[in-house]
């Protein structure tokens, strides 16, 4: 083995370890969802962040990515999924494709991920990786989130990725009945994260704690 693949093999060993101990960290705060966990445990985040940032990819904090953007911090990517109670086959939207990081993990879940994104440069980029890693099940737009995927619609679940001022209704009406929608409202930077469940035509929403997300830029957006 050449010094050159020899070191490359320790990156990849290093990176699975340091895979292993996230997941261990986020059982300790409280993630038990074992879907949820194998697929923290498989996707390879530091391949979702600029190369200077990998050595930092598995550390519980967000990252940026470019374009005012970032990649959430791994405890709130799981607890966000989670919270979704999701089962393979579902149709998931999710507002907010980013680095592709969380699609991914939706994907590694057997999900049917539809992702909206508003910045052609992070959409061209998850596209061009997605490809590489031979992610499946992910479907992709280019446009304005907040208006949500009308012609796919309805949606078994829905994931907003980033704050706006309140709840855009064209995803209130895309969620299926039953349904689920994992999102943050509230100021810019902070954020109140909401569970919204509709049920039998009625719509509820529960605080799940508080979060500080980007901006979500929209017609129903800021």
């Amino acid at each position: 083995m050449t010094p050159q693949r020899s070191g490359q093999y320790r990156n990849f060993a290093d990176y699975k370890r340091q895979r292993a101990r996230m997941a261990r960290q986020l059982e300790e705060r409280g993630i038990s969802d074992e879907a949820v966990l194998a697929a923290m445990r498989a996707v390879q985040r530091h391949l979702f962040v600029p190369e200077a940032l990998q050595s930092r990819a598995y550390e519980d904090h967000p990252l940026p990515i470019g374009f005012g953007q970032t990649i959430s911090q791994p405890a709130v990517v799981a607890f966000m999924t989670q919270v979704l109670e999701t089962r393979p086959d579902m149709r998931v939207l999710e507002i907010g494709t980013g680095s592709g990081y969380q699609t991914a993990v939706l994907a590694a879940m057997g999900l049917r991920v539809f992702t909206v994104e508003r910045v052609e440069e992070l959409h061209a980029a998850a596209r061009e990786l997605f490809a590489a890693l031979g992610v499946e099940g992910v479907r992709m737009k280019l446009g304005d989130g907040t208006l949500g995927w009308k012609d796919q619609a309805p949606f078994d679940r829905i994931i907003v990725t980033a704050g706006g001022p309140a709840l855009p209704h064209p995803l209130v009406e895309q969620l299926a009945d039953p349904g689920i929608m994992v999102i943050p409202v509230g100021k810019k930077r902070a954020q109140r994260l909401l569970r919204i469940s509709k049920r039998d035509g009625r719509v509820t929403a529960r605080a799940l704690g508080d979060v500080a997300f980007v901006d979500l830029v929209g017609d129903h957006g800021w």
